[in-house]
């Protein structure tokens, strides 16, 4: 076999998908080539979460890109996604004066313990403020990402599934089922660079990051929105930018050096069946072993429980592996009309859409297919 495109892409992940969209909406002819049969890695692994208000940088440019990608995406593609905005939940003074300095920069409203007790299920005075971030989105990340590919088919866009990429270069992808030729080829194929490109991955430091996660059902009121934590301001660009941080990551360390170990992100989104994903844990390296710790899992139950006063049923565990580096995004072309795009932190479904409109728009041209900045969409119940 030997065909012709325009473009080829190597990963149907978010970026990848993102790229794909980019270019079916311009009128390229589009092949996505990914050795998997169905979505499999971090773009279903993930809480839905589409942290847009707490990006700072390029992150924010990015995440600002995405926005209206999402909210197109969810219309034509039928998928659930809802403007819900992110809750924080204050529960100590130092997280409340991150929060009042991070607002200062405006779509952050600031709360009373009264407000987030009124919005979110969380025990009784157990916070002392808290803050709603307005641009975000939620979504299923085990819908989204299928109904995308679908949706990209309708459009032209050929996916070659269940095949494996030996060799990228530039105007051509070799594979297990032969070659294809493209006018620009694009690698978004996340942490597996290095298996595809690893001068590439070596030279720009990008490793793996793995993390465990939980789905969990527990008898309590619907969370309306996703929820940040303290352990969550310490780690997004637009809180953790800010000077006020080193107070409160210093007293967390502190206070909890064994949710310090595990590296926790301790925040909860609800799903449309009513069951919540909780997370997440981070361990880093070129190679992350399969095997979980049932005790970081007990850790993450027991903060659960602590928030919300009741012990929640766990349904399912899983392993998440999402590519991190010294930065946060791998933007390169290794050589003319081979473009690398990867998000190298754990923003990716928040970013990605963005990350290959940005990049590719201006070697793509001009869109032909009608795109507006904001559309309905499903917004669908919590039951």
């Amino acid at each position: 076999m030997s065909r012709v495109y325009d473009v080829a892409i190597v990963g149907s992940g978010i970026v990848g998908l993102g790229a794909a969209y980019a270019a079916a909406t311009r009128g390229q002819r589009v092949i996505v080539i990914d050795r998997a049969s169905e979505p499999m890695g971090s773009t279903v692994r993930n809480f839905g979460h589409l942290c847009i208000g707490a990006q700072a940088g390029v992150a924010r440019e990015y995440a600002d890109a995405s926005r209206p990608l999402w909210l197109q995406l969810s219309r034509d593609a039928g998928f659930w996604l809802r403007e819900s905005g992110t809750l924080v939940v204050a529960r100590h003074d130092d997280e409340l004066r991150l929060l009042e300095a991070a607002a200062r920069d405006g779509g952050i409203e600031l709360l009373d313990a009264d407000d987030i007790e009124r919005r979110t299920p969380v025990r009784a005075r157990i916070a002392v403020g808290g803050a709603h971030v307005a641009p975000d989105l939620q979504t299923d990340p085990r819908a989204a990402g299928p109904a995308i590919r679908a949706h990209l088919a309708s459009l032209g866009v050929e996916f070659l599934l269940r095949t494996s990429v030996g060799r990228v270069t530039a105007g051509l992808v070799q594979t297990s089922r032969g070659d294809i030729h493209a006018g620009l080829v694009v690698v978004a194929v996340n942490h597996d660079v290095d298996q595809l490109l690893p001068d590439l991955a070596e030279a720009v430091g990008v490793q793996r990051c793995g993390l465990d996660m939980l789905r969990v059902r527990a008898d309590i009121p619907a969370l309306t929105a996703p929820l940040l934590t303290g352990w969550s301001l310490v780690r997004y660009g637009r809180f953790a930018a800010l000077p006020e941080v080193a107070v409160l990551r210093e007293r967390l360390h502190d206070e909890r050096p064994d949710l310090a170990a595990i590296d926790i992100n301790q925040m909860y989104t609800q799903l449309p069946d009513g069951s919540f994903i909780v997370g997440d844990t981070h361990a880093r390296g070129a190679g992350i072993p399969p095997f979980q710790s049932e005790a970081a899992s007990d850790l993450m139950l027991e903060e659960f429980r602590g928030l919300f006063g009741v012990s929640p049923r766990v349904v399912e565990r899983w392993q998440g592996i999402y590519a991190t580096g010294p930065d946060e995004f791998l933007v390169a072309e290794p050589e003319s009309d081979l473009v690398v795009l990867a998000a190298t932190t754990g923003i990716g479904m928040t970013t990605g859409l963005g990350l290959a409109e940005t990049t590719l728009a201006p070697r793509l041209g001009t869109r032909l297919m009608s795109h507006a900045d904001a559309v309905p969409h499903r917004e669908g119940t919590l039951r």
